[in-house]
């Protein structure tokens, strides 16, 4: 019984863990958008309340310039820059009956949208 529970965990373990595009996605809410760009693409999702953005890189691996930026109509925008290996973000503001714009960029290309999920 034992083994069968250890073996059980450790294959529950390894398929959380499989995909790097399930990985990447660290927001709460159902996919909304998504915009690809040369180097990567801005994911967009949306919850009842909120909206979170991350920019995913094409090719992980090497650490290169990433910034993602969303913002609330009215609303002061939230970003999330550095040198990463994968992605930027998440980042997640408020959105209760607001759109929203976001913009990200990697390794110097970039992509944006206009105001959306309105």
């Amino acid at each position: 019984m034992v083994l069968s529970l250890a073996t059980a965990f450790a294959l529950v373990i390894g398929g959380a863990v499989a995909d790097s595009a399930d990985a990447a996605s660290v927001c709460a809410g159902r996919p909304r958008k998504t915009v690809k760009f040369a180097t990567g693409e801005l994911r967009v999702y949306k919850s009842r309340a909120y909206a979170c953005a991350t920019a995913v890189a094409a090719k992980p691996g090497k650490r290169r310039s990433m910034s993602v930026t969303i913002q609330p109509r009215g609303g002061h925008p939230v970003t999330d820059s550095g040198s990463f290996t994968q992605l930027a973000g998440p980042v997640t503001v408020h959105a209760l009956n607001r759109c929203v714009r976001v913009s990200g960029k990697i390794a110097g290309k970039s992509a944006s949208t206009g105001w959306i999920l309105c």
